[in-house]
């Protein structure tokens, strides 16, 4: 089959579209013929060399697809060839077919086409196992998404609102700033004019969130603490913003707050803070308000995976609003 690999760490320019071996259907795990997959930040930090696989994940890039079940492992009994699917995945998304475990597959919504599928996994997985079942939030609360354009950022706007809690985001544009709150944030904060603790101070007469969702790191860790409320949560996905930082550790005692560093590319399959429970909870939670189309997948663009240079350069670009897909040739 063919696949993106990467023959050297690097620019976009380095995937390349290239023969490799086929994916083993081990027990309990399905093959994907794969329609789409999604660019994440994490396939960016991969092709820079910055971010290694999983062991015994794929190299190829791509965290996340959709498509067509082509193969069954013994010990799978709630899938079938044929079957329509998004699913999970530590890695492999970037090509033709890719082997991923049963637990973190997830039936095609009816609401949305085989290709638009694709851009539901990873950002619900993240948003659902970090801000909801990690940091607990509920209906009542504040939450403040750091990139509230980006897939994480318009799934988290839209899980809030399903939550029942209000949510602030940072953007780094008007154009942006206005899509944010067409799509149900309480307010947006673009981060090139304003101060965010400052204007989340303003928001919240002085109290703070009750829980961060932050993708920059070292660069915003004193503003977050600052920002969080009394028994508020910060959750760090990323480190756009640097890794190293220094914490004020008598402002977060003050506030009785926390403090969670966590990923889900890494974690097992099986187990209670698995992958496989993550997409059991998103299913179980999440999925029936995708089939009814209140949740929906925010697309800027679907690109050929030929293209796969130039997704990569759009989302570093920071240009884009949603998802970015690639299709695979058929």
């Amino acid at each position: 089959m063919y696949a993106i690999t990467l023959p050297s760490f690097g620019g976009p320019e380095v995937l390349t579209w290239a023969e490799v071996d086929e994916p083993t259907c081990g027990p309990g795990e399905v093959v994907i013929d794969v329609a789409a997959s999604a660019v994440n930040r994490a396939d960016i930090m991969q092709r820079q060399g910055h971010y290694p696989p999983p062991l015994g994940a794929s190299e190829v890039p791509g965290l996340e697809c959709s498509g067509v079940i082509s193969e069954v492992g013994s010990e799978v009994t709630d899938w079938a060839v044929g079957d329509e699917v998004c699913a999970l995945l530590a890695g492999g998304g970037y090509a033709e077919r890719v082997s991923v475990p049963a637990l973190q597959v997830l039936s095609r919504p009816n609401q949305l086409d085989l290709v638009a599928s694709a851009a539901l996994p990873e950002v619900i997985c993240t948003v659902w196992s970090n801000v909801v079942t990690r940091a607990g939030l509920t209906a009542g609360d504040t939450l403040l998404v750091h990139g509230g354009s980006s897939g994480i950022g318009t799934m988290a706007i839209q899980i809030a609102g399903l939550l029942g809690a209000s949510v602030f985001v940072t953007v780094g544009s008007e154009t942006k700033r206005d899509f944010c709150l067409e799509l149900g944030a309480a307010a947006a904060i673009n981060y090139r004019e304003e101060d965010f603790a400052e204007r989340i101070a303003g928001l919240t007469a002085g109290r703070g969130v009750d829980v961060i969702l932050d993708n920059m790191g070292a660069a915003y860790l004193s503003r977050n603490v600052s920002s969080l409320a009394p028994d508020g949560r910060l959750v760090i996905i990323g480190m756009q913003g640097g890794r190293k930082g220094e914490l004020d550790m008598g402002a977060l005692l003050a506030k009785r707050a926390s403090l969670h560093a966590t990923g889900l590319r890494g974690r097992p399959v099986k187990g209670p803070s698995g992958k496989g429970a993550v997409v059991a909870a998103v299913r179980e939670h999440v999925w029936p308000s995708v089939e009814s189309g209140q949740i929906r997948p925010i697309i800027d663009r679907i690109l050929p995976m030929s293209e796969a240079a130039e997704a990569h350069r759009v989302v570093e670009s920071s240009m884009h609003i949603g998802k970015v897909l690639l299709e695979v040739p058929r």
